[in-house]
């Protein structure tokens, strides 16, 4: 098995602000450009799993066949185990496993899926060869990630350029790449992919709910999670200006005309037969 091990700091960390926008995510609004490829039979691999709620997802759509979710973190996966009882799942497990150096036989799965994974990681590429050497002749490839720079909102917020300008150098950092959205297809190409379809997906925040939650999260998550911690320990950031950009968020979450929009990239690849 190949030894290399991640490099990378997971630039979020697991505080509440961030797992409700985790445990929020869904098979449909998160993984829609793969839905259409699944079959009732499929073992499928789902990486970076997190608190388990795609990869219940999955597992549900393919009831014939099996769901593996890994993690580097070993107690999200109580999380993701507790997802999956709850909603009566058996053909779904969970383990600690890293992307650069999967623990499984070449070619065991129809589907390797990644979905917000690549732009936390040390080595995108070697992570997708690795996806691809544990995908199953035929099988598919499916990564989703968000483009930082590519996020848009409306009304223009003072302080929320700030927040962008500060998570960029916070992640970039950590040793990730806050814009991988873009890379995927060039990414995909260098690990030896070459049956890529590109695509992108958006989320929205614009109704009254949904800006009090994006905004809520992310002013919550600015003052509190590893990611504020990292901020202000690598020196990018004080106390003082945190504060600021976590009232920016509140500010913009008020708006009535507010509207932001997160940007993904998408690449569904199929392995040679």
């Amino acid at each position: 098995m190949p030894q290399a091990r991640e490099t990378a700091v997971y630039t979020h960390g697991h505080h509440e602000s961030v797992l409700r926008s985790h445990i929020w995510r869904t098979a449909a609004n998160s993984a829609a450009y793969l839905l259409g490829s699944l079959e009732p039979d499929m073992r499928i691999l789902d990486i970076g799993c997190g608190p388990g709620t795609i990869t219940a997802d999955l597992a549900a759509l393919v009831p014939h066949g099996r769901v593996t979710g890994v993690d580097r973190a070993p107690d999200i996966l109580d999380r993701a185990r507790a997802t999956a009882a709850e909603r009566g799942l058996t053909n779904v497990d969970f383990a600690v496993g890293d992307v650069h150096a999967l623990d499984f036989p070449d070619g065991t799965f129809d589907v390797v899926h990644a979905h917000q994974v690549l732009q936390h990681v040390g080595d995108p590429v070697r992570a997708l060869r690795e996806m691809r050497r544990v995908a199953a002749p035929g099988g598919l490839v499916a990564v989703r990630d968000s483009d930082y720079a590519a996020m848009t909102w409306y009304p223009a917020t003072p302080g929320l350029d700030d927040w962008r300008d500060l998570y960029d150098r916070v992640a970039r950092a950590n040793g990730g790449e806050p814009d991988a959205g873009r890379r995927l297809k060039s990414w995909a190409l260098e690990a030896g992919l070459t049956d890529i379809t590109a695509t992108s997906g958006t989320w929205t925040f614009s109704t009254p709910q949904e800006r009090a939650w994006w905004s809520d999260l992310w002013a919550e998550r600015t003052l509190a999670s590893a990611y504020a911690e990292r901020a202000v320990q690598g020196g990018h950031a004080t106390d003082g200006q945190l504060r600021a950009v976590s009232r920016a968020w509140r500010e913009w979450g008020t708006h009535d005309d507010g509207w932001f929009s997160v940007l993904h990239g998408e690449i569904l690849c199929r392995k040679e037969a």
